[in-house]
């Protein structure tokens, strides 16, 4: 039986994330997104840009609950690119973490459970990590 490690929730407004995108030109998602994550956000932007954006804003949420769900905020291990939510084949969400970060979580024992949902205005995700007893 695992115990809860720690919970975050994070709330997002989709037009902000469409302001930063357009002060940044189109950077912020080069910035926050990971590599697989980048690559879905692309073909989600080239079909509709309304749901790039509301795909980038679930992952933005995301990361921020991730990173107060494991009790770091945004500080080393944690970084924007090392944790990303991609999909099971079932398609339901999953956290994958690389480097440091990884290593980090692997040493503590931490896993994550991530749920997400965006509708017209907002995005939101809600994590709980959990450890092993």
């Amino acid at each position: 039986m695992t115990r809860i490690y720690g919970i975050g929730t994070d709330i997002i407004q989709i037009s902000r994330v469409a302001g930063v995108m357009e002060r940044t030109q189109g950077r912020f998602a080069e910035r926050i997104l990971g590599p697989e994550e980048l690559d879905k956000y692309h073909a989600r932007a080239a079909r509709s840009p309304a749901r790039g954006l509301a795909f980038l804003a679930t992952r933005f949420a995301a990361k921020e609950a991730f990173s107060k769900a494991i009790g770091l905020g945004m500080r080393w291990p944690m970084t924007w690119r090392a944790m990303q939510t991609l999909n099971a084949h079932s398609g339901a969400p999953v956290v994958v973490t690389s480097g440091e970060l990884e290593n980090w979580l692997g040493e503590r024992g931490i896993t994550a459970r991530i749920t997400m949902s965006d509708e017209r205005e907002y995005a939101v995700a809600f994590v709980i990590a959990e450890v092993a007893p």
